[in-house]
């Protein structure tokens, strides 16, 4: 009986493994912005998209010229970055996985956000 036990013990764990490697293989990958990038102007870019929790959005753009920052929700409306409530990202190359709701990503360089570089997603 404790043999059978395990096995269904060892069972139960490949399964929970696989379907968290499938969940991951869904995963979509999308460039913000496009062939143009994480640039002035990108607002509208995520209009018409469906993404799902565990998307990974790219963010490429000239590290000297912008940084991507993850704010909340005032974060956005205002362009600032409020305490604690940010994380800055600056390599020009960044991935950023989304977290099911809503995910706000500004430029916290001067005048940018406020010229339209900034998304709002939410995930599902």
């Amino acid at each position: 009986m404790g043999q059978g036990r395990g096995s269904a013990i060892v069972a139960t764990v490949l399964l929970f493994c696989l379907l968290l490697h499938c969940d991951t293989a869904h995963a979509t990958t999308y460039a913000v912005g496009g062939a143009r990038g994480w640039t002035l102007d990108v607002v509208g870019w995520p209009y018409g998209k469906r993404f799902m929790a565990g998307d990974i959005l790219v963010f490429n753009y000239n590290a000297a010229a912008h940084d991507v920052v993850s704010v909340n929700k005032v974060g956005y409306n205002t362009c600032t970055m409020p305490r604690g409530a940010s994380k800055v990202y600056h390599t020009g190359k960044d991935q950023i996985r989304l977290v099911k709701g809503q995910n706000f990503f500004i430029c916290s360089f001067p005048g940018h956000c406020q010229s339209g570089m900034k998304i709002a997603i939410t995930a599902m």
